[in-house]
């Protein structure tokens, strides 16, 4: 019987365990298996197979009982996956059922999740900014959070090594504060935004740039992505159903097939993650509690190394919930911290406006990317009576305008015709928030999911800089606007909007230098466990304005060569 017990465990031995497959496991697993080690990944949700199975990806929108909206009752029955700008009647498959995954909301807080092989790298909207130095210096210049152990010439080459690989396309700005990249081709923009363009740097000396976006869509492969096995961009826009030609970036599409053609890869959905287990004895992770997602049973798997990269929230999750006599409060959380300092992307206002001009143009075709305005906002100094900044986006499109009045032939004739109405544009805030202690998660002590595991609790909210913030957001954006000729310029703001429908949360194992100030050094493993490594959302000291997948990117490669090389010295 001994002997079955030894290939037994033996079996559930590996080099390294991966928790989670988004974009960041994807990540940990190709870097790790590239390096010859034998990564385990375990990922909650169900398989999803590139090409395979994306059911709605090549459907005509008529086939679609809803022509591809979401019906009243299924809004109903998911009041938070539902608010998601993603979530569809062709996607909604890619989400999770609110009812089947709860958490608490002690303040409100909508947390949009994908539980499956590849998580919200099926669904993300593949905005792809590098930070600059003036991003990594904001805590300890502007007195907010911790300072960052590590600055933009730790991180550069890291972002060009995984531009590279994902395929970014994109234009050299030339931008002190953004940071130009390895791109492929960049897209076009339109004739409006190329005015916005111009105007503002007539208007602002070129300090308020408007660019096209940087996004992860192959308009032009390079050798390494059909390698990959993917094709171009077919600018079909139909992104949240999973591109069958591999055209944009996706753990699917790239680094999970990638791991697999090493043979190092073991890949086990339908796992959730209950814990990491901590040896006393031996000071260290040996492995992890998986909970079957069907059968309910727990397994325990064990490797030398664990990166956890299961999205921002459930990694703090999985790390508060692995309690043992040495961490009674949480795996490494000997400073009481894990878990706090929280922060988000606020994405609650909006503003709009009509161009009279261009009316020999029309909008015509697809573009998956817009344009994008940097951050200009104290960003080489303090200006404002708020903390950091905001970055915006910015689109543009011109609609038939459609005449519903009269009845029979003249109402025919009224909407077959093609008259169109002016040009329009929009603009969304990409506004940072401050990390506070008072924004944070931890795990409801009476209540547990299916699976046994305690449920999250949220606590995060807006606070007065984010207020003062959108009121500049408004003035300056409604200022520019005016100054390049656009009029019937509106804004929105909706206060009843909860923090989190940005799906950029970030926070609660920060990354520093000092043990009683943060979870992890500047390798990213915890102080206290150094072979428990964090890679994703949850590591970072503060949120920048930019789209964050790219910097979890870089991060995690960096980080899974730095685990690779203490593995090969002894020293994990």
């Amino acid at each position: 019987m001994s002997f079955f017990n030894i290939d037994s465990v033996k079996s559930r031995t590996f080099d390294a365990i991966v928790i989670g497959s988004g974009i960041s496991g994807g990540w940990s697993a190709k870097e790790l298996t590239s390096h010859g080690l034998r990564t385990l990944v375990l990922e909650r949700g169900r398989d999803v197979k590139h090409g395979i199975d994306y059911p709605t990806a090549m459907k005509n929108p008529w086939e679609f009982p809803h022509l591809g909206q979401i019906s009243k009752a299924e809004q109903e029955a998911n009041p938070i996956a539902s608010q998601c700008y993603a979530y569809k009647e062709d996607s909604a498959h890619f989400f999770v059922k609110d009812a089947e995954h709860p958490y608490v909301q002690e303040k409100p807080f909508t947390w949009i999740r994908g539980y499956q092989v590849g998580g919200k790298s099926l669904l993300w909207a593949r905005g792809t900014q590098r930070w600059s130095q003036y991003d990594f210096d904001g805590p300890a210049r502007d007195g907010f959070a911790v300072e960052w152990p590590i600055g933009y010439k730790d991180i550069a080459p890291w972002y060009s090594y995984v531009e590279k690989f994902a395929g970014i396309s994109g234009n050299k700005d030339g931008l002190p504060q953004l940071p130009d990249g390895e791109f492929l081709p960049p897209h076009e923009q339109s004739c409006v935004e190329k005015h916005f363009s111009q105007q503002m740097a007539k208007h602002y000396n070129n300090t308020r740039p408007v660019i096209i976006g940087r996004c992860a869509h192959l308009t032009k492969p390079n050798p390494i992505h059909h390698q990959q096995g993917r094709g171009q961009c077919q600018n079909r826009v139909l992104c949240q159903r999973g591109c069958p030609y591999g055209g944009y970036f996706s753990s699917n599409s790239s680094t999970l097939p990638w791991a697999q053609k090493t043979g190092k890869l073991t890949l086990k959905p339908d796992s959730v993650v209950h814990s990491i287990i901590f040896d006393e004895k031996k000071g260290k992770a040996t492995g992890v509690r998986v909970v079957d997602a069907h059968t309910k049973e727990m397994t325990e798997y064990y490797a030398r190394i664990i990166f956890v990269n299961a999205a921002t929230l459930n990694t703090n999750l999985i790390l508060l919930n692995s309690k043992s006599s040495r961490f009674p409060n949480g795996l490494g959380n000997d400073n009481g911290l894990l878990g706090k300092y929280v922060s988000f992307h606020n994405f609650r206002t909006t503003i709009s406006a009509e161009y009279e001009g261009f009316q020999e143009t029309i909008t015509e075709g697809n573009r998956p990317n817009g344009s994008y305005i940097p951050r200009f906002r104290n960003v080489f100094k303090q200006e404002t009576d708020f903390l950091r900044g905001y970055a915006a986006g910015f689109g543009s499109s011109r609609m038939l305008d459609r005449d519903t009045s009269g009845f029979g032939e003249d109402l025919k004739k009224s909407l077959t015709g093609k008259n169109y109405g002016n040009w329009r544009v929009s603009s969304h805030m990409m506004g940072e928030t401050i990390p506070k202690e008072t924004n944070y998660v931890t795990l409801d002590s009476g209540l547990t999911d299916a699976w046994g595991v305690p449920l999250l609790k949220t606590s995060v909210a807006y606070d007065n800089n984010d207020e003062k913030m959108i009121v500049d957001f408004h003035e300056q954006l409604t200022e520019m606007l005016t100054l390049a000729g656009f009029t019937n310029i509106q804004t929105h703001d909706d206060p009843n909007k909860a923090p989190g429908i940005d799906i950029h949360e970030m926070g609660g194992v920060r990354m520093g230098r000092d043990p009683k100030t943060s979870l992890l050094n500047k390798w990213n493993q915890l102080h206290h466990c150094k072979n428990v490594f964090v890679t994703d959302g949850a590591c970072m000291t503060s949120n920048s304005t930019q789209n964050p997948s790219l910097t979890f990117m870089a991060i995690t490669a960096r980080a899974a060569d730095y685990a690779v090389k203490e593995l090969r010295k002894a020293n994990l």
